[in-house]
């Protein structure tokens, strides 16, 4: 097994990288959970999957430390487009170009992006308390 470890300026460095990612536009990022089947990369075009609800960053979304993006308050989507069990999110900058895509599950389950519950319902809040990215 290869093992890599960096210095906390390198890690610091690659998340700030995201964060301007995130932040690049005008306004503020978004995340957009769906359900179905996850994009096998960032790249690939989102096809028959659902639009559940979506959330948007604070401008700009965050800060690095110690080798940890921690992002600052999200706004909720007060009222979910669908309902639909949630697998998957994409995170883009304000003008919809695509970051990064994450999964998704309840917590406690080993998702990247944990909610409370998968089983969105449509008109119903939808919130994320907190969000970190950690370079290990």
């Amino acid at each position: 097994m290869a093992i890599i470890r960096f210095v906390t300026t390198a890690k610091n460095n690659a998340l700030d990288t995201l964060k301007t990612a995130i932040d690049a536009g005008a306004g503020a990022g978004t995340i957009k959970v769906y359900n179905g089947t996850q994009p096998t990369t960032a790249n690939d075009a989102i096809t028959s999957q659902t639009l559940l609800a979506t959330l948007t960053f604070s401008d700009p979304c965050g800060t690095t430390s110690a080798g940890t993006l921690t992002m600052s308050a999200i706004t909720q989507d007060t009222a979910a487009d669908a309902t639909g069990t949630a697998t998957w999110a994409r995170i883009a900058d304000s003008t919809g170009s695509t970051v990064f895509d994450v999964d998704v599950s309840v917590t406690g389950a080993g998702g990247t992006l944990q909610f409370n519950t998968t089983n969105f319902v449509i008109g119903g809040p939808v919130l994320i308390s907190t969000f970190t990215i950690t370079v290990p």
